[in-house]
């Protein structure tokens, strides 16, 4: 394959990246995408084709935001809580979306994100008709993901999703993986071994900052002079938050205890039911929180949870850790121990780590949390310098820029 190098053209290189979801989407792809193309617009021509949103302001056509130009074209934004919508998303999303990419200028690379995942398929197609390499960032491993949380059943389009996936993976030119699990995962899936590339998600600690958990906020809220236990996030299948709230049933006997989930998704009306079922009065639901008072929100935990289902390390890895940590607060993790995040927050020694789906042990490190047994100013200390120093979007964009110029031929 001949690809277009921009060096001595006098332009700087042209990228044309694909993702479902873009500013000023909540979703943890749109925000890291939003964040890496804007960082990255004073080196490369970006422009991003993406999606309608659900519940946000959006209109089809052209803008330009930060330096990145903006197409987003006429997808369908129903409410994808529920799967037969978020396939009419997806669906028209990826027919439009290869419409509008065949039409753009010729990039010097294709970039997507795999969200949805088969929208790789599509970059690749794309990227061959203009005979440039193709970059596929994965955010997470399909349809493993979905087997794992009994989303998907069928054998059929399990097996028709696996040649989609193993298409791409065998023919694309570098692939991002965001940690060494999914590294693994992604080479036994087909992806050639030197082609893969670790760059972790990241989050930036200029943006979020510790600050009092006796804030603004949490006296807004009522959390003020309590022992929150926070999640904040998207509220999945993936999260496995059925756990969280059912650890509550076993604290009923601890005055001062609130548990905040924070953050909607496919499974928040169940998990509603589920706590007025249960009679878990100290779990509180609250809807996603402005970026401009996150570190506010963040901060008012003593501690956050972080949940990752039986089954998905390797598969999937929480990006909102980065957040927490940026907070300096700690994390009780309810994870498989080989699970990316896990071996983070052992290696950091920033919090703690419990099996998934064991809500009677998570129920055990919040009451350990709450009784002093760990000291959690030093883990959520310990956590804010490792982001620091290898967590920030410095270092995650500088390895991205370093691997973009590699595969345009511009370095």
């Amino acid at each position: 394959m001949s690809v277009t190098a921009s060096r001595g053209t006098g332009r700087r290189p042209r990228l044309l990246v694909m993702n479902q979801y873009y500013w000023p989407g909540v979703e943890a792809t749109a925000h890291l995408l939003s964040q890496l193309c804007e960082a990255l617009s004073d080196e490369f021509e970006i422009t991003v084709v993406t999606g309608m949103l659900w519940g946000v302001e959006s209109e089809a056509g052209v803008s330009e935001r930060n330096g990145v130009r903006i197409v987003r074209v006429k997808s369908t934004s129903y409410d994808r809580s529920k799967l037969v919508p978020r396939a009419v998303n997806y669906s028209t999303y990826l027919a439009q979306s290869f419409r509008q990419a065949l039409l753009a200028d010729r990039p010097d690379a294709v970039v997507c994100m795999t969200d949805p995942p088969v929208i790789a398929d599509i970059a690749l197609v794309v990227a061959r008709r203009f005979r440039v390499p193709v970059v596929v960032i994965s955010q997470d491993v399909f349809p493993e993901i979905a087997v794992a949380l009994k989303r998907l059943e069928s054998p059929l389009l399990i097996g028709l999703l696996r040649v989609f996936v193993r298409f791409y993976l065998s023919r694309a030119d570098r692939i991002v993986a965001i940690g060494e699990t999914m590294r693994t995962r992604l080479v036994e899936k087909g992806a050639p071994a030197d082609r893969v590339r670790v760059i972790p998600n990241w989050t930036d600690p200029t943006k979020i900052e510790p600050l009092p958990q006796d804030n603004a906020w949490s006296r807004e809220q009522g959390f003020s002079g309590r022992f929150v236990v926070m999640h904040s996030g998207n509220v999945g299948h993936a999260q496995n938050l059925d756990a969280l709230v059912r650890s509550t049933t076993f604290l009923r006997d601890l005055d001062g205890l609130d548990v905040a989930i924070i953050g909607t998704g496919a499974r928040h009306d169940a998990l509603l039911t589920l706590a007025e079922a249960l009679e878990a009065d100290k779990v509180q639901f609250l809807p996603y929180q402005s970026r401009e008072v996150l570190s506010q929100s963040l901060s008012a935990a003593a501690v956050h949870v972080v949940g990752l289902a039986s089954g998905l390390a390797g598969y999937v890895v929480p990006s909102r850790l980065y957040g927490i940590l940026a907070a300096a607060r700690p994390v009780i993790v309810a994870a498989e121990a080989r699970s990316e995040t896990a071996q983070l927050v052992e290696r950091v020694g920033c919090g703690v780590v419990v099996p998934p789906g064991r809500p009677e042990l998570l129920a055990a490190a919040i009451r350990d949390a709450h009784d002093g047994i760990y000291d959690l100013e030093a883990m959520g200390r310990r956590g804010r310098d490792w982001v620091v120093a290898e967590g920030g979007r410095e270092l995650a964009v500088s390895r991205y820029r370093e691997l973009l110029h590699e595969v345009t031929g511009s370095a």
